[in-house]
């Protein structure tokens, strides 16, 4: 199964796609749909079912693909200690580009750092710095965004501006060309170094009733010129879409 490129969300920032936090009780479940477009060439865009779990509690939280332990939590400060599953990958089987075929897959990996958000009156600014814990990359991501919430009675919308960089050696796993690689595919060899991808999100969530609500999330992603410029990449730009319903109980 082809995994969505979603290095990508921020609100997917542990890791994934989440509910906006106004959404987060206790303990909620939903089930949703995600999709995305494919960065790596040849390979088809798909969409998903997206079953989600999130648990908030005063020391501990979990959304989405991720979870940590808050260090300080005082309702406008929240530093933790965070882990996550980043889904990017690629199976050179997904792909209906010979070359392709050829190269070595890319995996996903657990993330491991710290978190930090602060929310006021003007906004809120959130901040994730991670690392692979898997040993493939041995690389580290940093993801920092400015976002802005509308209430609007029972509706909710919240846009969002940001940007992630990868280390040299988070985007060399994922983005490189080994010389190995290039002898048996033909692509030349690349070696990218690191780079910041910009990125606008924007999410809104609707409180059906005390219960149930219902959430979508979208993002905007400008790949850094160091993965653009890659002969394995075929785009300048990803797109992410999710939309659910969750239950608080």
């Amino acid at each position: 199964m082809k995994k969505p490129q979603l290095c990508v969300l921020a609100a997917l920032i542990s890791g994934a796609v989440v509910l906006p936090s106004a959404y987060a009780a206790d303990v909620s479940l939903g089930l949703g749909a995600v999709g995305s477009t494919s960065v790596y060439r040849g390979v088809d865009n798909d969409v998903y079912p997206l079953p989600v779990l999130n648990y908030e509690s005063e020391s501990f939280y979990f959304r989405g693909l991720g979870g940590g332990y808050y260090l300080w939590n005082d309702g406008v400060n929240r530093f933790s200690l965070t882990a996550y599953y980043l889904p990017l990958g690629f199976k050179p089987g997904d792909s209906d580009d010979l070359r392709m075929k050829q190269l070595d897959k890319r995996r996903g990996t657990l993330m491991a750092g710290a978190a930090y958000r602060h929310t006021a009156d003007w906004g809120e600014i959130r901040t994730v710095l991670a690392g692979d814990t898997l040993d493939y990359s041995n690389g580290f991501a940093w993801d920092t965004a400015y976002l802005y919430r509308f209430s609007m009675g029972d509706l909710s919308i919240t846009p969002g501006i940001g940007a992630t960089w990868f280390s040299e050696n988070m985007n060399q796993y994922y983005y490189g060309v080994s010389a190995q690689e290039s002898s048996r595919s033909g692509f030349n060899q690349y070696s990218p170094g690191d780079g910041w991808a910009p990125y606008l999100e924007l999410s809104a969530g609707y409180q059906i009733n005390e219960s149930w609500s219902a959430w979508a999330v979208g993002r905007y992603t400008r790949l850094s010129d160091e993965m653009k410029d890659s002969p394995i990449v075929d785009t300048n730009h990803s797109i992410l879409m999710s939309a659910g319903v969750s239950y608080r109980f």
